[in-house]
């Protein structure tokens, strides 16, 4: 049974700092591209940045220079730091895992207030 936990999210005023991480079990982790969405409501999930297995890392260019992804695979957890947050950086932050097939993460709520 595959299930990805994410932890983190909360309301933190526009300019600061929060971090997310996913703990993800029952997948080979080490071989998975992982990857984090939002979704904000009224608006479809977007992706926010995702890594692979080697380390290459992709961002959307609304977060780049201030969330970095990372991941552990001794932890089987990836993370997001996310920095100079911003009132629109708001959403359900979605934790994902990608071989052959997507699992997702039930999802953690960030709120920037402004």
């Amino acid at each position: 049974q595959v299930q990805l936990v994410e932890s983190g999210g909360g309301l933190v005023q526009a300019g600061g700092s929060l971090s997310l991480s996913c703990a993800a079990s029952g997948i080979i982790f080490s071989i998975h591209t992982m990857g984090w969405y939002r979704q904000a409501p009224g608006k479809q999930r977007e992706l926010v940045a995702t890594i692979t297995r080697g380390g290459s890392t992709n961002y959307a260019d609304s977060v780049k220079g201030r969330f970095t992804i990372s991941r552990d695979n001794a932890k089987n957890t990836v993370y997001l730091q996310m920095n100079s947050l911003k009132p629109e950086d708001t959403a359900v932050y979605y934790c994902n895992s990608a071989y052959g097939r997507d699992y997702w993460g039930q999802g953690t709520q960030v709120t920037v207030s402004s």
